[in-house]
């Protein structure tokens, strides 16, 4: 199945049921399995689901995170311990951990519209995986961590094998669309939430509290660290330290913020002034305008790598508008002026991982696209095809380290350093949505949602 017929009509995934969506998905990795089996000289594709990992120097387990190549196959995010077989001809066997164990919450039998399309086995010991899984570990494609090593059964993660299965997973099924649309209406739903904790005066831990109960998931359960950006706070890019108690004066709020459904990743940022006429609230809106157009692109056959250098002329320009800059937005982005308040790139792939794999990739057979010269913090360089799944997030930032920068660097003089010193106090702003590329027009799945919410 080509790339392009993977999502030919993606009207279509809304009206259709996990259940009615989950076998052409099923087919498709089949596909793709006897295809890196063949080319790494293999016969199974062996997938343990991970393991849960002791913290150093104490008796607290990290987080446990299931294995992508693992939840890809069915949506399982809870069960250490278990592993996936597939090979070709025949049908996908589930090892199922389901140990006795009074402890914890032991996982629940396997059941629902994914089961019936499997072969499953439980078992109690992890030990007893071995039972199960193909008589010679040496013909076996076995992709996870290290940790999951069982006796012979040892991660090797042959490269021709990731390569392919990463390359592909850009490509999303019908299902995964339907998966990602529901992440993101959970998201939205929180992001609403969120924003009114905020316009009530909330602190910014407790707008992550009000996100993480409207989203009914937990810090474990999100794909990210929530970021919730009060005021100065919204010009690190990766604010996390969420401070207990309000600012004395609410100036503004960026929240980046996604949601997780059967493994799948939402990733949304939004921005918002608390004052709704002022300055800064215009700055928003013409983000949110340039942010828009830059979605439209997303096409197939589009180079990203150009999405991004576009989207450095078109906040260029904004920046001209809006006084911050005293050159022309094509001068701003030849000398660097435009990195210094747009410094991150304009997106990533999304999916199974909020920063899906393969970004880089030149073909399934491995291979590096290199990034634009000068902007070494941009996650994709593959031109866009159908059934690709990505985010648009520009933004404008007033960054102290970068500011300074230019002026070390002589290009003081191309900035309005009072207009700067005005906008400071917001932090920044940043637009996110998660846009799929189809056959036709963009799908964007975040405004589908706010618009329905």
């Amino acid at each position: 199945m080509s790339p392009s017929e993977s999502l030919n009509a993606p009207a279509s995934v809304a009206k259709s049921t996990p259940a009615a969506l989950y076998p052409q998905h099923l087919e498709i990795l089949q596909q793709r399995t006897a295809e890196a089996l063949q080319r790494g000289g293999f016969d199974h594709l062996v997938v343990p689901s991970g393991t849960s990992h002791y913290q150093v120097f104490d008796d607290r387990d990290y987080p446990y995170a299931v294995n992508p190549q693992f939840k890809h196959w069915a949506p399982l995010t809870r069960n250490p311990g278990s592993w996936l077989v597939a090979t070709p001809g025949q049908r996908p066997k589930i090892i199922y951990l389901q140990p006795f164990d009074y402890w914890h919450v032991v996982p629940e039998a396997p059941s629902g519209y994914w089961a019936e399309h499997f072969d499953i086995v439980v078992i109690r010991k992890p030990e007893e995986a071995l039972q199960h899984l193909p008589a010679n570990g040496t013909r076996c494609a076995i992709v996870g961590e290290p940790q999951s090593a069982l006796d012979d059964f040892v991660p090797n993660n042959p490269p021709a094998v990731v390569n392919y299965l990463e390359y592909q997973r850009a490509y999303k099924t019908p299902y995964e669309i339907a998966m990602m649309r529901e992440a993101s209406r959970i998201g939205v739903r929180a992001h609403r939430a969120a924003e009114r904790a905020f316009r009530a005066g909330a602190s910014e831990f407790g707008i992550h509290l009000v996100y993480c109960q409207a989203a009914l998931q937990d810090a474990n359960d999100l794909p990210y660290n929530n970021i919730v950006a009060l005021n100065e706070h919204g010009a690190v890019l990766h604010y996390t330290d969420r401070n207990r108690l309000p600012p004395r004066e609410t100036r503004s709020f960026l929240i980046d913020a996604g949601a997780s459904h059967h493994g799948y990743a939402s990733d949304i940022t939004r921005t918002y002034a608390f004052d709704r006429n002022g300055e800064f609230q215009a700055l928003i809106y013409a983000v949110d305008n340039a942010q828009q157009k830059m979605c439209a692109q997303v096409r197939a056959g589009f180079d990203y790598k150009q999405l991004h250098l576009d989207a450095h002329l078109s906040l260029a320009r904004i920046l001209q508008e809006f006084r911050l800059i005293n050159v022309s937005p094509e001068v701003a982005v030849e000398t660097g002026v435009s990195s210094a308040f747009f410094p991150h790139g304009i997106g990533h792939g999304i999916g199974l991982q909020v920063h899906d794999v393969a970004g880089f990739a030149e073909s399934d057979r491995g291979g590096t696209i290199p990034k634009p010269a000068g902007h070494p913090y941009l996650r994709l360089t593959r031109k866009l095809e159908a059934g690709m799944a990505v985010t648009i997030e520009p933004g404008i930032y007033f960054i102290d380290m970068l500011l300074e920068e230019l002026k070390d660097k002589g290009l003081g003089p191309s900035v309005n350093w009072d207009r700067v010193s005005a906008f400071k106090p917001f932090g920044g702003i940043r637009i996110e949505d998660d846009v799929v590329c189809t056959d036709s027009e963009p799908l964007n799945l975040t405004r589908e949602q706010f618009s329905a919410a």
